[in-house]
């Protein structure tokens, strides 16, 4: 279902779902304290002239959309009425949307990432979602990096106190007054859209989060070694 295709209705349920949940969304947030490892990787890569491909795991959309706020990254939301009011939350975090999924309107997302990349915006990739199969990398950030030599930078977040959910991809919402430990990865180019390319860099995109993961879950209550506070 496309976003025209919503009926009045839906659109203003949607608009209801965002209006509640965002200032809840920041509320939380501003509890947080953030310790952070290789912000200098992001800014590298902005500075280079190349944008950043943004990827992580669907588990961590929450964190993930406080912390990299208000820097008109783009991602896809799907069509349907979720992808509605997801958009809505998520635009009010300063971030731009690509209206479509892997089941339908995949392509055109990329498309529009790409044109986003040339025009000096950052994207982001919830790397095994929308539906997963959880930690296991899809292709599509890995693609767009092959076909735009604009670098991924892999990153993962890990609260030290939280809540995780029952769904597919255990996501992980963070306590009040959290610790929250961000890993950001060296930034890394894919050369070309090859399928054996494509495949090598996917792989090399899991290895990435899996090391990012543990050193945040590495990091003990009250050690801050490697991560610098924001």
């Amino acid at each position: 279902m496309a976003e025209s295709s919503l009926t009045p209705p839906q659109r203003l349920k949607a608009a209801a779902i965002a209006g509640l949940a965002s200032p809840l969304i920041a509320a939380l947030c501003r509890t947080l304290t953030w310790q952070v490892e290789g912000a200098e990787h992001y800014e590298a890569a902005v500075r280079s002239g190349r944008q950043p491909i943004l990827a992580f795991w669907h588990g961590r959309i929450l964190p993930s959309l406080y912390y990299f706020r208000n820097r008109g990254i783009v991602v896809i939301t799907s069509q349907n009425f979720d992808g509605e009011w997801i958009a809505r939350i998520i635009t009010r975090f300063g971030y731009g949307t690509a209206r479509g999924s892997t089941s339908r309107g995949g392509a055109r997302a990329l498309v529009q990432m790409r044109r986003d990349l040339a025009d000096g915006k950052p994207v982001a990739f919830t790397i095994d979602g929308p539906r997963g199969p959880a930690r296991v990398a899809q292709a599509g950030a890995v693609w767009l990096a092959g076909a735009t030599g604009h670098p991924i930078v892999p990153f993962h977040i890990e609260a030290d106190r939280s809540w995780t959910t029952k769904s597919w991809d255990r996501a992980q919402i963070p306590k009040p007054f959290a610790t929250m430990r961000v890993a950001i990865g060296t930034p890394f180019t894919i050369d070309g859209t090859a399928e054996a390319i494509v495949e090598r860099g996917r792989q090399q995109l899991e290895r990435a989060l899996a090391d990012l993961e543990a050193r945040t879950r590495g990091v003990r209550p009250g050690s801050d070694r490697g991560l610098t506070p924001l």
